[in-house]
């Protein structure tokens, strides 16, 4: 009669059966291998918290509209202490948590209703500020995509870029162009043609900036007003051929006879003199002659 195996020779016995082939091992034996050579999945929920859209509605979007409406706020020129890194890493969590879509949507309604506000401001301006306030509001929101924009970069590039086949700060230069531009066309530009008139009625830096800024945003306008574009933007014009110089000619004797009737010169004057004044005169003594000459 056999007697049974104990645990141990059970044990020796199940080391000593053969392999099935060269380098592959038993699951039994499998389960034996030290912690550090078994394979690692992380899951990164494992790594990051899961962020629920309750907590990306009270905790995370509040701070990232708070430094949107700082920056879309702030007077040209000043720059307000707004930790960068600490709104890159709030949109960095929601990216990665799936909450792209909704954060894109929230930021384009917020930028909406900021451009919609403004458009409403200056239709309400006095006619001798509007230009002025215009460029304002203008140069005001273009700085704010310079702070804008890198705060979402992230969410630009793995959402906006990936799946809009798009980029964010042209979406937001277009959001500009729809709300603000497009609806003061109309007034804005024959202002800046009867400014051309009268020197210094508009600065020419807010000439300048009005012109080339909206040439960027919207470049169909400069053949709608070439003569105004032309004054900054090279190339605006078409070429001239030798037919069109009498053309050019004219117009240039034209606007030079506009100018010297509406500054009161005229190209006989050579006087500096101004109108009503006269020359007085005094007698010259004749100091020179002897005073007892024949």
């Amino acid at each position: 009669m056999e007697e049974p195996m104990d645990e141990q020779s059970a044990e020796e016995t199940s080391v000593k059966q053969p392999q099935n082939s060269e380098g592959d091992q038993k699951p039994a034996e499998r389960k034996k291998l030290p912690s550090l050579l078994r394979p690692v999945v992380i899951v990164p929920s494992a790594v990051m918290g899961a962020i629920s859209m309750e907590e990306y509605e009270m905790q995370y979007w509040p701070k990232l509209e708070n430094a949107i409406v700082q920056l879309l706020t702030q007077t040209p020129g000043d720059y307000i202490p707004i930790s960068y890194e600490q709104m890159y890493s709030c949109v960095y969590k929601c990216v990665c948590q799936q909450h792209s879509e909704r954060m894109y949507n929230d930021l384009m309604s917020l930028v909406i209703g900021h451009l919609q506000r403004v458009s409403q401001e200056l239709k309400s301006s006095p006619p001798d500020a509007y230009v002025e306030r215009f460029n304002f509001a203008m140069t005001q929101y273009m700085q704010a995509l310079g702070g804008i924009a890198p705060i979402f970069n992230y969410m630009n590039r793995f959402y906006v870029s990936s799946k809009l086949n798009t980029d964010l700060k042209e979406e937001l230069q277009k959001l500009f162009t729809l709300h603000v531009a497009e609806q003061h066309i109309s007034t804005l530009f024959p202002m800046l043609q009867e400014a051309q008139n009268r020197p210094f009625a508009v600065s020419p830096p807010t000439m300048a900036n009005i012109i080339k800024t909206l040439h960027s945003l919207k470049p169909d306008l400069a053949p709608q007003y070439p003569d105004l574009f032309a004054r900054f933007i090279p190339n605006v014009l078409p070429q001239v051929s030798a037919d069109d110089l009498p053309r050019i000619v004219e117009e240039t004797r034209r606007w030079q006879q506009e100018l010297l009737e509406r500054e009161g010169f005229g190209r006989g004057e050579t006087s500096r003199k101004r109108s009503g004044d006269e020359l007085q005169t005094k007698p010259t003594p004749l100091s020179f002659m002897p005073k007892n000459s024949c």
